[in-house]
């Protein structure tokens, strides 16, 4: 009989935080699955413990074959990142995927995630939110994922490391602007935990004078939609030329006035006496 793949979320800073359930598993298992063996090592000799252990980290995905073979051979596993819960912005979750596709039984045991943590503690809105984890490094890629971003109506939680964390402060500023409210929180959980909700203009400012220290994550409102609405209201020169467009497609003037008036603050007789005079 095939054995079980547990996911257990490990503390994202301070020890105290362990769940009974997560040692009780690393106490079970036959074996662990770990981002870093040397991050998990130092845990499983906090609980005590010792055991077998593989790494599963991005460059060692290959691992993920000889992981899901032992489980199917009827051992039990336990797969931990270096901190929080397992799989969410972690390449673990290729192997939850595979174990998934060949039947493999799939047992989460939850405790603290970063992101989730930061969230309720930011005084940002909590109803609706969007996890993006580390931004591209690649510029391109960058750009476009921030400008796919720009009309985000929800919470935007990212994830950033001390040292690129300036670079990834003036990339929001430059899409967001700087009166976009931002939480930062540092070292969540840690003897340095900092929490603080401000600006984007006025983070770039703390920052530039101060040397980013530990894991941050980034806790971003999200675009107001009356501004949004605003901004994407057309002229009425704009309304007019699309019913103009309509026209020359064939479209009588009345039927063209009225539909390039849908969705603007303008009516179609407003647009129609104004495409007249055009055509006079």
């Amino acid at each position: 009989m095939a054995g079980t793949l547990y996911l257990v979320a490990t503390p994202i800073g301070n020890l105290e935080d362990m769940p009974p359930r997560v040692a009780a598993t690393f106490g079970a298992v036959d074996f662990v699955a770990a981002e870093d063996t040397r991050v998990t090592l130092r845990l499983l000799n906090h609980l005590g413990l010792k055991k077998p252990m593989v790494s599963y980290y991005e460059h060692a995905l290959h691992h993920g074959e000889a992981i899901l073979a032992r489980i199917e051979a009827g051992e039990s596993c336990a797969l931990c990142s270096d901190a929080g819960m397992p799989c969410i912005s972690d390449p673990g979750e290729q192997i939850v995927r595979d174990a998934h596709a060949r039947g493999i039984r799939v047992v989460p045991v939850p405790g603290a995630s970063a992101c989730v943590t930061a969230l309720a503690v930011s005084g940002q809105d909590t109803a609706r939110f969007v996890f993006e984890g580390f931004l591209p490094v690649p510029k391109k890629e960058r750009r476009a994922r921030l400008e796919a971003l720009r009309t985000e109506t929800r919470t935007i939680l990212l994830y950033e490391a001390p040292h690129k964390l300036r670079t990834t402060l003036a990339d929001l500023l430059e899409t967001f602007g700087p009166d976009r409210s931002v939480t930062l929180c540092r070292e969540l959980t840690k003897l340095h935990e900092e929490i603080v909700k401000t600006t984007l203009g006025q983070a770039v400012e703390h920052y530039a004078a101060q040397e980013p220290r530990g894991e941050f994550v980034l806790v971003l409102a999200g675009a107001d939609p009356q501004a949004l609405a605003r901004e994407h209201t057309p002229t009425l020169e704009e309304a007019v030329e699309a019913a103009r467009l309509l026209m020359d497609r064939g479209m009588p003037p009345t039927a063209a006035a009225k539909q390039a008036a849908a969705g603007t603050p303008f009516g179609k007789s407003e647009i129609y006496r104004q495409l007249i005079g055009q055509n006079t």
